[in-house]
């Protein structure tokens, strides 16, 4: 039995996710999206074809909030 696999372009993916085409190549790909899991390039070109339920996959297994971050507030003057 094989897997359906969706490929989207990389503009199709942009509007699924809502983020910038520009943004993905920039920032995501790489870094997060990785060659060979997330995307592939069809007979060694340069255009990028994105398999949409390994990023879903991913997407919805990984825990943002875990990530603490530190906020510093002002302080506010009694009075």
């Amino acid at each position: 039995m094989s897997a359906t696999r969706t490929y989207l372009t990389t503009e199709q993916l942009a509007e699924r996710i809502h983020y910038d085409v520009c943004s993905i190549r920039n920032t995501l790909l790489d870094s997060y999206l990785i060659e060979g899991r997330h995307y592939i390039r069809p007979f060694g070109r340069r255009k990028l074809l994105f398999i949409w339920e390994a990023i879903e996959a991913d997407w919805l297994s990984s825990t943002h909030d875990s990530i603490g971050m530190m906020v510093e507030y002002p302080e506010v003057a009694n009075g």
